[in-house]
C-alpha cells in the first residue's frame, strides 16, 4: 500500500455485507513506455463502484462503464419499475429473458439446487414483508401472513422454457440482489479483458474481482476483510488481509443491514423454509471463487447454513474457499476457514 486505503462500506441498498478494503491503488510514473494507473469510480446499483486498471494508455472510460451498468439495471434492478425483472414480477405467467437475466436466473437456480434451497431468489415477497425491499412495511409481518407468503416462495415454482422464464402463479416474484452485483463485476471484468487489459481490480458494493498485478512494482493486489469489534457491532476493523490472484471475493454479513423489532436484530437474509430472518452464529461469510457470480451467490447461503452446514456445502465445491466470522455464545467474535483459504492470507 503506497497511497492510502479506500474503505468499501458494504452492499448499501441491495444487500448487506462486510466492507472490504482495497489496497491496490498506487500512482505510476506517467511515462509512455510504462504501465499507467487508470481509476474509474462512480455510483451504480444503489451503491458505489471502483475500477483500477493498468495499461500504457486509456482503454476504458467512465462513460462506457456507466453504459454497461445502465444495461444491467435495465434487466436486473428491482428499483426500476420498467426493468425486465420488474416486468416479470408484475406478470401473470412470465416473460422473455435477455442475456443478462437469463444468465443470472440460470446460475441462481443452480445454486438453489446445490445449497438445498438456502439460496432462493423467490423470497422477494418475504424480503418486502420484512422491510428489506423497495419500501418499508407499515408493520412487521405476523405468522399468518408469513404462511400466506410462503405459498408464493420456492424456486421450483420457476421454469425456463427456451428464452422464457415462467412461473406457476402471479404471486411468484424474484429478487436477484443476492447475486446480481457479483454478475455485474464479472461483466465489467470481461469488458476490460476484451479491451486487452490484463491487470485490474473491479469492485461493486464490496464485491471484488482481480487479475494480474499492481503496477509499477508488480506486487500482488491486496484486499482487507473487515469484521465487527470483539465487543460489539459498532466499529469494524481489519481482521485479515488477503491476496487472491486471478479470481473473485465477496462477503455477506448480517451485522450491517438489519432491522430491529422489540430489541431484536432482524437479518436481511430470509430463510425460505420458515419465512423468517435467519438467526445463525455466522455474522460474515467471505467466499473466494473463480468468478464473482459464484462467490456472490454462495456467500448468503453459507451464512444461512451455519458453520457445519457451510462446510458441508463446500465439500462438493473445491473451486471455492471460505472465511467465516462468527459470534460465540459468550458474545466474543471468532473465525474459522476452509482448509485452502490460508494460502490467500498475507502474513
Amino acid at each position: 500500500m503506497e497511497t492510502g486505503i479506500l474503505s468499501l462500506m458494504g452492499k448499501y441498498r441491495h444487500r448487506a455485507g462486510l466492507a472490504m478494503v482495497l489496497m491496490c491503488l498506487s500512482m505510476s510514473a506517467l511515462m509512455p513506455d510504462k504501465l499507467r494507473t487508470f481509476q474509474i469510480t462512480g455510483e451504480a446499483q444503489g451503491t458505489t463502484y471502483a475500477i483500477t486498471y493498468y495499461a500504457k494508455r486509456q482503454l476504458a472510460t467512465k462513460r462506457e462503464i456507466d453504459s454497461a451498468f445502465k444495461s444491467l439495471d435495465a434487466s436486473l434492478s428491482i428499483y426500476d419499475p420498467s426493468s425486465l425483472i420488474s416486468r416479470f414480477n408484475a406478470s401473470q405467467k412470465g416473460i422473455e429473458m435477455d442475456l443478462h437475466f437469463s444468465k443470472v436466473i440460470a446460475k441462481s437456480l443452480q445454486i438453489y439446487r446445490e445449497t438445498g434451497s438456502l439460496f432462493d431468489i423467490t423470497v422477494y415477497p418475504l424480503v418486502r414483508a420484512w422491510g428489506f425491499g423497495t419500501a418499508a412495511p407499515v408493520a412487521m409481518p405476523d405468522s399468518a401472513s408469513i404462511r400466506t407468503l410462503l405459498e408464493c416462495v420456492g424456486s421450483d415454482r420457476l421454469e425456463i422454457q427456451g428464452n422464457r422464464l415462467l412461473k406457476t402463479g402471479p404471486c411468484v416474484q424474484v429478487d436477484v440482489n443476492g447475486i446480481a452485483q457479483g454478475y455485474s463485476v464479472d461483466v465489467i471484468a470481461r469488458f476490460l479483458e476484451a479491451r486487452g487489459i490484463a491487470d485490474y481490480m473491479v469492485e461493486v458494493g464490496g464485491e471484488i474481482r482481480t487479475r494480474g498485478l499492481k503496477h509499477p512494482g508488480g506486487e500482488p493486489m491486496r484486499i482487507g476483510i473487515e469484521t465487527p469489534s470483539a465487543t460489539g457491532f459498532a466499529a469494524p476493523v481489519i481482521r485479515e488481509v488477503i491476496s487472491i490472484g486471478d479470481g473473485a471475493v465477496t462477503t455477506s454479513g448480517s451485522y450491517r443491514k438489519f432491522r430491529e423489532s422489540g430489541g431484536v436484530r432482524l437479518s436481511h437474509i430470509i430463510d425460505p423454509a420458515t419465512g423468517f430472518p435467519v438467526r445463525r452464529e455466522i455474522i460474515s461469510a467471505t467466499v473466494v471463487a473463480p468468478d464473482a457470480i459464484t462467490a456472490d451467490g454462495f456467500d448468503n447461503a453459507l451464512l444461512a447454513a451455519g458453520i457445519d452446514g457451510a462446510f458441508e456445502i463446500l465439500k462438493t465445491h473445491p473451486e471455492m474457499q471460505v472465511y467465516l466470522i462468527y459470534k460465540k455464545p459468550d458474545g466474543t467474535i471468532a473465525d474459522t476457514a476452509s482448509a485452502g483459504f490460508g494460502r490467500y492470507i498475507v502474513r
